[in-house]
Formats: structure tokens, sequence, C-alpha cells
């Protein structure tokens, strides 16, 4: 099947979240995102960056990206004519070293341009085995445990089936200690995105204590023989975040033994393709993975979500409401039901577009990129 590509448009977005969001790189109180739409004839498609404003939690960031967008990324992809399969994207642009995020972005675009044409759903494209996904829900940083148990308390009566709590070096033990000894049946996990060394050992040992599902990038993205040293010491699985930018990095960590657990973030990985690559990798080995997300907009989590609904994904994701983070979101909202569970779209493409109105209200930024 083939599509004709006679443009992209760009928009950059920002919407105000819900509470603030702190993490060991630094606080967001708004999502400010980038989208691309793909034009193919009568049919469009949606992708969103995951890149931030600032390169913290990758090398990536808004305006770079939307440099690389318009100057490169997009016009390679224009340059090839009509798109027969999704995988002419990553072709046309593997020339152009890293910006896995804007890569993904125009992926996700044309992909669900691509499916729409085809009447077929992300879904089942990915080879989704569940119509429905199980969600857990991120918590950031707060001042106080009183105020963390608080909003964990809203997001356990809504149904969310597993808590992840952000730390950072002086907000660790303590809290978490305290947070399981109010809730020691709810499933908990850390994430302390690459805050700290082989030499903080003690920290995860003490939080080894402390019946937790995972502990997430507790080392630097780069240093996979020390989380394989530090795993050694551990009896919670490790997951590795930051350090999986491919299915490649999967199995070298995997075979060297560096976790036990993988998180894949779509945006992160260059896109769904690769996700699916890295899904495989890991089911291969019996490696447990799951969906992360960045705050994503209805666009970019519908991609998340049908990728959470492949075989191998066995653990509750990042994958939240779109009330965890904002008054309104871009498209129609994704919810949950009292169970903790999450509908798959099951429409043509990722099956969500963003609402006009809704749209025109947050962008702040718009570039319409031709041949």
């Amino acid at each position: 099947m083939s599509i004709p590509l006679s443009g992209f448009e760009l928009r950059e977005v920002v919407l105000p979240l819900v509470r603030p969001f702190r993490t060991s790189f630094g606080e967001e109180r708004d999502k400010r995102a980038i989208l691309v739409r793909a034009d193919a004839g009568d049919v469009s498609g949606w992708g969103e960056c995951a890149a931030s404003p600032e390169p913290r939690y990758s090398e990536e960031w808004n305006d770079g990206a939307w440099m690389a967008l318009t100057a490169f990324l997009l016009p390679s992809v224009l340059a090839g004519g009509p798109v027969e399969r999704p995988q002419d994207v990553s072709s046309r642009t593997a020339w152009i070293r890293g910006h896995r995020m804007a890569k993904a972005a125009v992926e996700a675009a044309v992909l669900d341009a691509w499916l729409r044409v085809g009447g077929r759903s992300l879904a089942s494209h990915v080879g989704a085995a569940r119509e429905r996904i199980p969600c857990g829900v991120s918590v950031g940083i707060a001042p106080d445990v009183d105020r963390m148990l608080e909003e964990i308390g809203g997001y356990l009566e809504r149904g969310y089936r597993r808590v992840k709590l952000k730390i950072e070096p002086g907000r660790d033990v303590d809290v978490v200690r305290a947070i399981r000894r109010a809730l020691p049946s709810t499933p908990l996990s850390v994430d302390a995105n690459a805050a700290y060394r082989l030499e903080d050992s003690p920290v995860f040992e003490a939080l080894d204590e402390l019946d937790l599902v995972m502990i997430e990038q507790p080392l630097d993205h780069e240093d996979l023989a020390e989380h394989a040293v530090l795993q050694s010491r551990l009896g919670t699985p490790i997951c590795l975040d930051e350090s999986i930018r491919s299915a490649a990095d999967a199995r070298v960590a995997i075979e060297t033994r560096a976790c036990r657990i993988i998180n894949i973030v779509p945006g992160r990985v260059g896109g769904a393709l690769e996700a699916i690559r890295i899904h495989d990798v890991a089911r291969e080995a019996g490696v447990p993975v799951w969906i992360g997300g960045m705050l994503e907009t209805g666009v970019g989590r519908a991609v998340n979500v049908a990728l959470a609904a492949m075989p191998g994904v066995t653990m509750p994701g990042d994958t939240s409401a779109s009330e965890r983070y904002f008054h309104l979101d871009l498209t129609e909202p994704f919810v949950i039901d009292s169970e903790g569970y999450m509908a798959v779209p099951a429409e043509p493409g990722i099956g969500v577009e963003p609402l006009p109105d809704r749209l025109d209200a947050c962008t702040v930024r718009v570039e319409r990129v031709t041949l």
C-alpha cells in the first residue's frame, strides 16, 4: 500500500499540568510538546515528539528537535516520494545520526496516516493481545511524605495498579520507607533517573528491603557494567530506562545482566517500530517489559497505549489517564475504569486526533514543510 505525502505541519503546544511534576532532573509546570501532522491526500496522520524544553532526560530538547525536523528529517522523508511502508521513514532518515525523539514523531505521523488509509488500527498493526491495559502512575518528588501519601491515596482510589515514586539523593530511603509503611500491600517501584553512582550502593541495599517491584535507572545511562555490578548485589530487579535506546542496547543489557526488567519509552527509542523490536528481544529472553511515558498529550498517549497491549508487555506502565496531567487534553481524554484499566483505541491509525479548537488554543508556534 502506498500513500502520497504532500507535506508536514509542525505545531508547538503548551498545556498547563494539573500539578507540578518534579524528578531528579528538575520540575515541570507545563507540558510543551511538538506535534507533527503528515498530510497524505485526503488523510492526515499525527505524531508527538517526547522531548522536553531542556536536554536533561536525553540529548534532545524542543527547539533542537524543531530544527532537526524542519532542516533535515521532514525534507528527507518528503524527498523519497510516496511511502510504501512505515519503515520508509527510518530508511530515509538513517543518514541523520541520533534525534530519536524527533524521528519517532515523524514515524508516528506517517504510520498513523498509512494505517488510516488501510483502515487498520495501530493496535492491530503491533499485534495487540488485549483490548484494555492495566495502568500505573508516576508520582513526582514532593516537599513532604504526607503530601505524597495524599496524592497517592487519590490515585489508588481511582484504581491505579502500580505506584512509581521518583527519588533523588537526600529524598530516597526515608521517604520510600514511610510510604511503604503506610501502604504495605501496594505495588511500589522507584525511579532515580540516573541520579546516583555505584558508590551509593548502600542506598539501594536499603531500598532492597522494602519489597519493591523494581528500581528504575539508578545509575548513569551509559554505565551498563556498573548496573550489572549493582544488580548482582540486589534481590530487587533493576529496570533500565534511559540506557535502552535500541533493540541492540536491550540485547546487551540482558546478556550482561545489567537489568531484569526494561522500560520501553517509544520516543526515546526512535518510535513504535523500534519499540516492537525491543519488545521482541526481551520477550525471547524472558525479560518483562512495560511501556513508559513522557507526560504526553493524547496524541503520544495513544501510541503508548497501543504498544502496551503487545503480548510481551506484562507489567502496568506509566500510561495514566489524561486527567492525571491535564485539565483538558488535546484529544478526547483517555480514562481508566474502576479496576485500573484503560481501553486500547480500536479505530484506524492511532485512534485519536487533536480537537481543532483545543489544538488552536494551545498552539504557540506553527511551521509547514513541503518540497
